[in-house]
């Protein structure tokens, strides 16, 4: 296995998000509406992390939500999971900003190195230059959901800890929420995959948010089947009573 200089995956995965994001900027200020724009988007920006990724990492494997799998990813020793598109509808909806790309590297069983960009506010967020969790504000607690489709039980949570309910896009853009001190929890079990939450939750870990499965298990990548369908990502002080709050209140929740 090649020996990198430590902070040099992290450093290509913020500008693989970024160098896809430019693109998916550049394809929104064109004139397609709707389906057709949603469907440039994921195909333009695919096309760039490819590419980038070929030409900077040709012996890595690559799990994408817009290419097709390959068993070979699990028995590589290093595999980019990458969304090139998180959060497709509001991408859609001009001018929303809570859209994002995600770019993660998982290693021997970790993920060690993670991007995710947010172009439509020419930022990004990595693991070489993890943000620094703010002072959290005074209130009631706030969870970042979907502003479209909540899953009800993150609404029977919400009501038994009390708290205030953020909507917003993106998954990436909902942990970003936790970490710049917008919200103090995400939670979902709606569905996902690993490529919803890998570049978040390897970012939400160098900041030093606590992440894993609504269950409190590990969150763990690049098995054979992609599907991760629940997550948590909050501020250390809070994990313990929303995961006490979900076992004692959502029993029926199917965590595998």
């Amino acid at each position: 296995m090649t020996v990198r200089p430590p902070g040099d995956d992290a450093r290509l995965a913020r500008e693989l998000a970024i160098a896809a994001g430019s693109a998916l900027q550049a394809v929104r200020a064109g004139s397609a509406e709707g389906a057709d724009l949603k469907a440039e988007g994921d195909r333009r920006a695919q096309e760039v992390l490819a590419k980038l990724l070929a030409e900077h990492r040709p012996q890595d494997a690559v799990l994408s939500e817009e290419a097709a799998d390959s068993a070979a990813r699990l028995t590589a020793d290093r595999v980019w999971i990458i969304d090139p598109l998180d959060g497709t509808r509001e991408f859609s909806e001009r001018p929303r900003t809570d859209w994002a790309v995600h770019v993660a590297l998982w290693a021997a069983g970790e993920l060690v190195a993670g991007a995710i960009a947010l172009p439509a506010r020419d930022t990004a967020y990595s693991t070489d230059q993890p943000p620094v969790l703010p002072e959290r504000a005074a209130g009631p607690l706030r969870l970042a959901v979907s502003r479209s489709r909540p899953p009800a039980f993150v609404m029977q949570i919400a009501e038994q800890l009390e708290a205030e309910l953020v909507p917003m896009g993106s998954a990436g853009v909902k942990c970003a929420s936790v970490w710049l001190g917008e919200a103090d929890a995400y939670v979902h079990a709606g569905g996902q995959y690993e490529w919803d939450s890998a570049a978040p939750v390897a970012v939400a870990r160098s900041v030093g948010l606590h992440t894993s499965r609504i269950d409190g298990s590990e969150l763990i990548y690049n098995r054979p089947d992609p599907r991760l369908p629940d997550l948590v990502v909050c501020r250390p002080e809070f994990s313990d009573s929303i995961l006490k709050t979900i076992a004692a209140n959502v029993p029926e929740v199917n965590y595998r």
